[in-house]
């Protein structure tokens, strides 16, 4: 009896031993199956990942309204199924499903939208919100525009990754020769030494590492907050009186010219002021990384042009 015990025993390890091994043999093969998968499309992110899919998106969501431009720009508007909260351009994006704020993003709608490409914003989009995203199983491109000629790379990459090359490549060769033109038109023109002034309470302008300061420079401008490196700096009044801009361009909120640029008539002293330089451009021209931003530019030139020839006049 005990040696019949001992038999079967025996035989229970052998067939143990056998199984984990045969088990320890599946994984390998399913492991060596994993990392020889071939994605047909690899993009890199903003952030240096690589973003592969095995095909292109037919579910994009968009966590900020210059990057739901973008994916328009790019030919991939018909593919978008959820945007955040003044996705208003074009006129499409302002149908689809919102799905929170940028930085208030609702998990369970994104999660209902099923996407399978979610274009997120790298400063602006909270990062446990992005890293929760990715824990859902979610495929997350993020991007950071940060100067003019980034645009065209940001449209060329998300057009890959919703497989709509050839109709991006219009929109970056337009994008191109209207950036050579102004380039060629204003940016060798004499200074003109610019404060942009995004808002009033607190003061905000633009520093040098920032779209608008590129627009500046494009018009043969010279932002006169170059050499602050932070993004949308606060400022005093007493700074802009001793830089002594010769042009004031304000943003506001809207398209409509704001009340408050006009608070600076009191400093007469200010060279803007003498020669009447206080303009407007809407701030969905000059403040996001799209293909718009041209159109932004253009006006920007046109104004500082005035105030080239008012102060020749002078």
């Amino acid at each position: 009896m005990f040696a019949a015990l001992s038999s079967n025993e025996t035989a229970q390890k052998i067939l143990s031993t056998s199984l984990r091994k045969r088990l320890s043999q599946m994984l390998m093969l399913a492991t060596l199956v994993v990392s020889q998968t071939v994605f047909s499309i690899e993009v890199r992110d903003d952030e240096g990942s690589l973003v592969q899919l095995d095909e292109s998106a037919e579910r994009i969501i968009s966590l900020a309204p210059s990057l739901t431009e973008l994916l328009y720009a790019a030919g991939a508007g018909d593919k978008l199924v959820g945007v955040v909260e003044y996705s208003d351009y074009p006129e499409a994006a302002k149908a689809l499903p919102i799905i929170g704020r940028y930085d208030m993003l609702d998990m369970e709608k994104i999660l209902q939208l099923q996407p399978d490409l979610v274009v997120a914003w790298q400063t602006g989009n909270p990062r446990a919100a992005i890293n929760r995203l990715r824990e859902l199983g979610l495929t997350v491109y993020i991007a950071e525009p940060k100067s003019l000629e980034s645009i065209p790379s940001h449209i060329r990459r998300l057009a890959t990754l919703a497989g709509t090359e050839t109709l991006a490549e219009k929109v970056i060769e337009e994008f191109d020769t209207q950036l050579a033109t102004l380039s060629e038109n204003y940016r060798t023109k004499t200074a003109v030494k610019t404060f942009y002034q995004v808002w009033d309470r607190p003061l905000i302008s633009a520093g040098g590492n920032e779209l608008i300061n590129d627009i500046i420079e494009l018009c043969g401008g010279v932002n006169i907050f170059a050499d602050i490196e932070l993004v949308a700096p606060k400022v005093s009044v007493e700074s802009v009186l001793i830089r002594n801009p010769q042009a004031i361009v304000a943003s506001g909120m809207d398209i409509e010219r704001p009340e408050w640029l006009d608070e600076w008539l009191r400093w007469e002293q200010l060279s803007a002021v003498s020669t009447n330089s206080l303009f407007f451009v809407p701030p969905e021209l000059l403040q996001r990384h799209t293909p718009r931003a041209l159109i932004g530019a253009k006006s920007m030139c046109e104004q500082l042009d005035q105030t080239r020839a008012k102060l020749v006049n002078n």
